[in-house]
């Protein structure tokens, strides 16, 4: 079950990396983006890892404070769920 609980960790991490890079795009495309409420939550919601992966990969949204301070909030999520996985 830890493991299961782990890929489910794992997998939103990817679909936030993703939301990043899509925003991206949209973004040097000049099209309808990603609300900024919408990668913020979805970094705080355990994405945290992912959101600061993407957004240093695809250079998005690395200028704003409120940005990292939502990708470091979202990793210490990540990491008291991860602990609690993993301490029984």
């Amino acid at each position: 079950m830890n493991w299961i609980l782990t890929g489910i960790c794992l997998l939103w991490n990817l679909i936030v990396f993703l939301l990043y890079g899509w925003d991206k795009r949209k973004a040097k495309k000049n099209h309808y983006r990603i609300p900024e409420k919408t990668l913020l939550l979805s970094a705080l919601v355990a994405g945290g890892l992912g959101a600061l992966l993407g957004g240093r990969l695809f250079h998005h949204k690395t200028r704003k404070w409120y940005f990292w301070l939502a990708w470091i909030c979202g990793i210490i999520v990540e990491i008291g769920i991860l602990y609690y996985i993993w301490r029984s």
